[in-house]
């Protein structure tokens, strides 16, 4: 990211343009894609913060209707979610971290590894806008890269995929960027992530 964030914290409107966009809109398994639950990320860095944002088209909004006084919440994915999965260190395969939020701003991080999940603490600041005559839902992410990986390093290759979830009751919308093709949904299938490059503007 080039230029310095608005006084939230976050991306301006002018430096988000210039992030590639990401979109998908197919589920789990790369099957019935459904436009109207178009998802579209983009993602930008500086040594100290990852940014991402999700531009999400809805057809039904369920969230939970309380949270923890910061606005996290456990099990946030049996409601309406983005998510997002990211592994810094692609040698280690069953370990990455999770970050999920939802349409209301409430949010959840985890470090996921062999033999269970635990809060990732990561500090990430967030923003959420709700537009009800555009069907869509915006979410803005900034999360500090030392909860990530111990040292930055922009030349590394990390490996991401990114999801979302949309329904009050099964079935519901299961949709994946990288599919995960599981008989059932599921996302934690590391062997299906993206590759995620980190490319500079200068």
């Amino acid at each position: 990211m080039t230029g310095e964030p608005d006084p939230d914290g976050f991306p301006t409107p002018s430096a988000w343009e210039l992030a590639k966009v990401l979109r998908f809109s197919t589920d789990w398994q790369g099957k019935n894609a459904d436009l109207g639950r178009e998802s579209e990320v983009r993602l930008l860095w500086t040594p100290e913060t990852l940014y991402l944002r999700f531009l999400a088209k809805y057809r039904t909004i369920t969230v939970f209707p309380d949270a923890e006084p910061h606005g996290r919440r456990d099990q946030l994915w049996d409601r309406d979610v983005a998510e997002v999965f990211l592994q810094p260190d692609p040698s280690n395969l069953r370990r990455y971290k999770e970050i999920e939020i939802s349409p209301n701003g409430f949010w959840i991080d985890l470090d996921i590894a062999p033999g269970g999940k635990h809060d990732l603490k990561s500090g990430l600041g967030r923003r959420v806008i709700l537009d009800e005559a555009a069907w869509t839902w915006l979410a803005e992410l900034a999360v500090p890269m030392k909860c990530l990986v111990g040292r930055f390093d922009p030349r590394a290759k990390w490996k991401v995929n990114f999801f979302r979830v949309e329904g009050a009751r099964e079935p519901r919308f299961y949709s994946a960027w990288r599919p995960t093709g599981t008989p059932t949904p599921n996302f934690h299938i590391p062997e299906a992530f993206g590759e995620l490059i980190f490319v500079s503007s200068l």
